[in-house]
This record gives structure tokens, C-alpha cells and sequence, in this order.
């Protein structure tokens, strides 16, 4: 995997793959500590954290099936939700690749009867695997159809 520097440069791989995949994408910028979601310690009005630094967010929405966003931490971290499926702490150098493996077919829906549970399973290159829990009544027409 290609090692993302930057918030602006995980944005531009983002870009890269909704060409790719002909998809819309729409992005939107918080900068400065006073902006991000998880700077709240900095103060009223400061723009920079302790060490100086300028913290840069993105949250990134792809249109069409299946519904993406991503929310790009400062903190080399985002935030990924697939069709209502939050997938919390995936790190920012395996976003393009998670998104990729999503719109590329290779992301599924595992269920199981007893307990009853459905997990969203999004395999990523070099045997890295996500697996997060799907709430029961949020299977969406997308999710459902990749039931396995």
C-alpha cells in the first residue's frame, strides 16, 4: 500500500478511484484545530495545535450504490461508512484500498443464524481483512444483495 503523507493526499487517491469507478465525489475541508472534529482541547480560537502543526479533516462522499463517505482524521486515521455501516479507526494509508475493494465487488455481507448477526467483510491486498457488525434492520438493497 502507498503511504498517504496528508489528508490532501489520501483526498487525491479518493479522487483517482471515484474517476475511475465514474462516480461523483464531493469533499469538504475543516482546517485548523478551532475546525476539527477532535481538537476540541485546543481552545476557543486557536488555529494550531500545541506543536505548532495545522490539522487538516476531509469528509468525502461518493454518489451512487453503494452510499460511501469517508472522514479523514488529522490523526492518520478515518472514519469510513458504507451504506450505513460505520467502519471506525481504519488507517488513512488503507482508505484507497478499502474503497477500492468496496466498489470493486470484492466487500460482502456474512451472516450468521444463531446468534443472528450480519457482518459487513471488506477484504483489503496482503491478507488485511475489516469486519464490522451490521445493525439487523439496517440491511439496505446493496447490503442484502451480498449476502453470502
Amino acid at each position: 500500500m502507498e503511504h498517504l503523507h496528508s489528508t490532501e493526499a489520501a483526498v487525491s487517491a479518493l479522487r483517482a478511484i471515484a474517476g475511475e469507478y465514474e462516480r461523483e465525489i464531493t469533499v469538504a475541508h475543516d482546517i485548523g484545530a478551532d475546525r476539527t472534529s477532535r481538537r476540541s482541547a485546543a481552545g476557543v480560537g486557536v488555529a494550531t495545535d500545541a506543536d505548532g502543526s495545522l490539522p487538516h479533516e476531509a469528509f468525502v462522499e461518493l454518489g451512487g450504490s453503494p452510499r460511501i463517505s469517508v472522514r479523514l482524521y488529522p490523526d492518520d486515521d478515518a472514519l469510513i461508512d458504507v451504506e450505513g455501516v460505520e467502519c471506525p479507526d481504519i488507517p488513512r494509508d488503507s482508505v484507497p484500498a478499502f474503497v477500492r475493494s468496496v466498489l470493486g465487488g470484492l466487500a460482502y455481507v456474512k451472516g450468521r443464524r444463531f446468534p443472528p448477526g450480519y457482518w459487513l467483510i471488506v477484504p483489503l491486498p496482503g491478507d488485511e481483512t475489516y469486519k464490522e457488525l451490521i445493525p439487523m434492520i439496517s440491511l439496505t438493497p446493496w447490503l442484502n444483495a451480498r449476502v453470502r
